[in-house]
């Protein structure tokens, strides 16, 4: 049955009209994202065929691109919405950051970076600028790799922090593998980095890592 034949009071768009997008399951708000289901089953359906497939919200949009449209039902389109979101999410995210100060608020960057790396099948180095009241002034991607590595300058972390007359900078990479640890060779490059900084009079406050959902810290290890 179509949700166009369901009671109105069970039609998720209307109930979260009525209720609130809170009242919806994860699977009636990716209906909603998606709109429209395929023969024999709803859009409630697909979004539970999604849940079910990648296991949670976040799994399915950090789905690959091929086995997102490889799925019974999706396609170019729907994934298309899902990256939408997310990209919207992180500008959200950005506008947040812009707002407080970033010292008091770790858990906020770690959510940003977490939700902005993981998405990544290689490896990519980004770093935020501060200015002297620890607000975010951008967020810039520096580097990009493969799989396993990628290849940073400090000289080239330094010119954008100049560029942006940032007083502080936060660097952070991400482990597609599913990696959640510092390499030697990641622990050398935050040394270099500060040292670069410093000269500059610049600080290094942290060098993250995300590896899936985790959010490691190179400060928190007093490796920095």
């Amino acid at each position: 049955m179509s949700i166009t034949d369901w009671p109105e009071t069970e039609r998720p768009r209307e109930r979260m009209l009525r209720h609130g997008a809170r009242a919806l399951s994860d699977a009636e708000l990716l209906a909603i994202l998606l709109r429209t289901g395929q023969p024999g089953a709803s859009a409630v359906d697909q979004g539970r065929l999604l849940i079910r497939r990648f296991g949670s919200l976040n799994g399915v949009f950090a789905a690959e691109h091929r086995v997102f449209v490889g799925l019974p039902g999706m396609g170019q389109a729907k994934y298309a919405q899902m990256q939408a979101v997310q990209e919207i999410l992180c500008r959200l995210a950005v506008e947040q950051l812009q707002r407080i100060d970033l010292l008091d608020s770790p858990e906020a960057v770690r959510h940003y970076l977490s939700h902005w790396l993981r998405r990544s099948d290689v490896e990519i180095f980004v770093a935020l600028f501060l200015d002297n009241s620890n607000h975010l002034i951008a967020s810039e991607q520096l580097a990009q790799g493969t799989v396993s590595e990628t290849r940073v300058y400090p000289r080239e972390v330094a010119r954008r922090a100049l560029m942006h007359n940032a007083t502080s900078v936060i660097v952070a990479h991400n482990h597609p593998s599913g990696r959640a640890s510092f390499s030697e060779a990641d622990i050398r490059l935050t040394q270099m980095l500060r040292q670069a900084l410093e000269l500059l009079e610049i600080r290094l406050l942290d060098h993250f890592v995300i590896a899936g959902h985790e959010v490691l810290s190179l400060a928190e290890r007093g490796k920095l």
